[in-house]
């Protein structure tokens, strides 16, 4: 294994375990609370069940390694839609009571590597990608 693929396999599975806990976060707040946050900034209600969707199944799949090229781009996704919805009021590093926008560039970036990063042996998405070669 090269480099490259060890650390895009650590990449994809942090950024997995980051975005299954901020799931995660979002269900033990209440799905309500959170939707109620959405409207409170603008942001349509029902896509707190999206994003609480996405980050939750979507973290799953990038532990594992599958479909990780699509799971990353609808992170990239979520997360400029939080950036230019909910975090363009506290800045870049925040305003004492909310995060800035810090974290949600580097979790792009991470995203935007995993879209391009060759496949890891260790993930399914190469498993597959090999099955259907043979």
């Amino acid at each position: 294994m090269t480099k490259n693929i060890i650390v895009s396999t650590i990449a994809r599975v942090v950024l997995g375990i980051l975005f299954l806990a901020h799931g995660i976060d979002k269900l033990h707040m209440g799905l309500s609370n959170v939707e109620a946050w959405f409207d409170s900034i603008g942001v349509p209600g029902v896509f707190a069940y999206a994003v609480a969707i996405i980050e939750l199944v979507g973290g799953v799949m990038l532990i594992m390694g599958i479909f990780t090229r699509y799971v990353s781009a609808m992170f990239v996704m979520v997360l400029l839609g939080a950036i230019f919805t909910a975090k363009p009021s506290v800045g870049l590093l925040g305003n004492g009571q909310m995060a800035g926008y810090e974290l949600d560039l580097s979790f792009i970036i991470i995203s935007m590597y995993l879209i391009v990063a060759e496949r890891s042996p260790l993930s399914l998405d190469y498993l597959f990608r090999r099955k259907r070669d043979a």
